[in-house]
């Protein structure tokens, strides 16, 4: 019997039946379309409770069903036995396979207590309570004491849950919402990610699927650390903006992670794997002092996996001197999403100028930098299809400036498929140069099931429809496929394939077009056909399948390391747990009200 079992949904419940043409929406993200990685923060959950003696487990239900297509998903929930099921809607994309993946739990678990937590379920816990398979939605970004007082109420048969902040309750047809009064200003107790919880969760429960992050994680296992909390920044489309975080989360500040807990994290990390290790928010958030004391403390220590930095705003040639100093091998990160300064300055991604950019690249590519991956986007405010296909010209520019370095790799892709709840851009679209189409959570449920991604899109903007958004996308990527493979960046292979499939995309929005205007029955049937040849074209259809990979020689740490921490952490698991039955740990925690001011 666990105490939680937490469940990753995937986008559509079912996709394997559904045809659904979901186009790039993930194309430049290490999940496939079914976004089976599920957030960083189950693994902190799950760690933070098991040091209070509980048994937590994490199953990958979109991973079980993209590795397994006869996977039984009722079957698999039918035998679980637990005190209570979490289920994560952080990603809106998620929002119809999370709802019905909690109709499913309590179609065999009726008396089982169903919790939500996340962002977006966090944004949309008014909506999300009034489900009858939802019993309680925990806001807010930091969850692992709140869901530890609630478990602890449950086992107490409690009738009110009004101590506990942050939550969205329910009893006897009547609605709570507790006030969020617990946003913590330190991230230390709790670990992002708890790599330690996933190996141990291994060895203990004898299951290695279960807990996969996401598929081709074992021949190809992407690390990552959360090095921040809230944002210095407000880039308008970005759900963990500024303004988004106070107003879902209400986190009125930045919170980092120490720089010695992230070096714990990283010795952690490269005794089980040699993979790169991303660092995800930009460190320089936290200060010149914040970031010598991390960079001060990789120099003392013997790494041996690469360190993947997410740069914000421009760095100047002194930050990469000190990047190159401090480790063997480093790789950066930049979104610049257009090539119009104008544009990036008014979206608040990366307000320099053009010149600044390409400095500060041959500054990274000067000091030892192995691998850039720049990013651009279409479906961005004041962006018309010109100034999306301007984003190749300043490829063609960067490359040329930058010595024709094969180090650097171009992507670009459509903001999709929605416009994040809590960006600005959401709450103020007329403002900010947008028109919604979705709402409510039941809007992007329907949104998440339209056969097309055109039609899944949240939004237009005040420079181009959906049809502008999608056409800027396929010609844009055209055009950087055929700058790629003339510049050697790609192989004629990799060219072609991603040619092909552009190609094939662009023909199926078009019938996907003439089927809408057949009755429903026929178009059904005409979706069927048509749907094994979308699927093999879903997956990496604007760029190569491996760009986005940073070369590995070797995956794993040894397995004897591997095998010691797995045993290592299934005896402190079964120390914690005697002490938990003596009375030495106790488990009844308090939440302070602690709202930074």
């Amino acid at each position: 019997m666990y105490d939680l079992v937490l469940l990753h949904p995937p986008t559509v419940y079912d996709f394997r039946k559904e045809m659904l043409f979901t186009g790039p929406i993930s194309d430049v993200v290490p999940s496939s379309p079914v976004f089976e990685m599920y957030p960083i923060g189950l693994t902190s959950i799950g760690d933070y409770l098991e040091r209070f003696g509980l048994k937590v487990k994490i199953i990958n239900i979109a991973n079980r069903m993209l590795l397994n297509p006869n996977f039984d998903v009722e079957k698999k929930i039918r035998k679980i036995k637990t005190k209570a099921f979490g289920i994560d809607l952080h990603w809106l994309p998620h929002a119809h396979g999370s709802v019905e993946l909690a109709k499913i739990v309590k179609k065999y678990h009726p008396d089982t207590p169903v919790m939500f937590g996340g962002l977006s379920s966090t944004y949309f816990h008014k909506e999300l309570i009034q489900y009858p398979s939802i019993d309680f939605v925990v806001r807010g970004d930091t969850t692992e004491k709140l869901i530890l007082m609630l478990l602890n109420k449950l086992e107490a048969e409690a009738d009110s849950f009004f101590e506990i902040p942050n939550l969205t309750w329910k009893r006897e047809g009547k609605y709570y919402h507790n006030d969020m009064t617990y946003v913590p200003d330190s991230l230390d107790e709790f670990e992002h990610p708890g790599y330690r919880y996933v190996i141990g969760s291994v060895f203990k429960y004898f299951n290695l699927l279960d807990p996969l992050p996401y598929k081709g994680w074992l021949q190809y296992p992407n690390t990552a650390i959360l090095t921040s909390k809230g944002c210095t920044y407000n880039c308008l489309i970005c759900g963990g903006s500024r303004d988004a975080y106070e107003l879902n989360c209400n986190r009125k500040k930045l919170v980092m992670r120490s720089p010695k807990k992230m070096l714990e994290d990283i010795a952690l990390i490269q005794r089980f794997t040699r993979a790169p290790i991303f660092l995800l928010n930009d460190i320089r958030q936290g200060g010149k002092e914040y970031v010598d004391e991390f960079l001060s403390g990789l120099e003392k220590m013997d790494l041996k996996n690469e360190i993947v930095f997410e740069l914000f705003n421009y760095a100047d040639e002194e930050f990469f001197e000190r990047l190159n100093r401090a480790m063997p091998k480093y790789s950066i990160e930049l979104t610049l999403e257009s090539a119009d300064e104008d544009i990036r300055k008014y979206n608040g991604k990366l307000p320099c100028t053009n010149a600044k950019v390409i400095e500060m690249l041959q500054y990274a590519l000067n000091h030892g930098c192995a691998k850039i991956d720049l990013f651009f986007m279409t479906g961005i405010p004041n962006q018309d299809y010109d100034s999306a296909l301007r984003n190749i010209d300043f490829c063609e520019t960067i490359h040329k400036e930058c010595g024709e370095s094969t180090k650097i790799s171009y992507f670009v892709a459509p903001l999709s498929p929605f416009l994040d709840p809590g960006s600005p851009a959401f709450e103020n679209p007329e403002k900010y140069g947008y028109k919604k189409f979705c709402q409510k959570l039941e809007d992007f449920r329907a949104a998440m099931k339209q056969p097309s991604w055109k039609n899944m899109l949240s939004y237009e903007t005040n420079k181009m429809t959906r049809e502008d958004i999608v056409r800027a996308t396929y010609d844009s990527a055209l055009r950087l496929n055929q700058f790629k493979y003339r510049n050697n960046l790609v192989s004629k292979e990799v060219h072609d394939e991603v040619a092909y499939k552009i190609e094939k995309s662009v023909e199926f929005l078009r019938q996907l077009d003439e089927f809408a205007l057949l009755p429903q029955e026929e178009q059904a049937a005409e979706l069927v056909k048509i749907k094994e040849e979308v699927d093999q074209i879903n997956r990496h259809s604007i760029c190569g399948k491996n760009e986005l990979k940073w070369e590995v020689k070797k995956l794993y740490a040894n397995f004897l390391s591997l095998t010691y921490i797995g045993f290592e952490l299934f005896v402190d698991d079964m120390i914690k747990r005697v002490k938990c039955r003596l009375g030495i740990i106790d488990r009844n925690i308090v939440a302070p009200s602690n709202i930074r001011k």
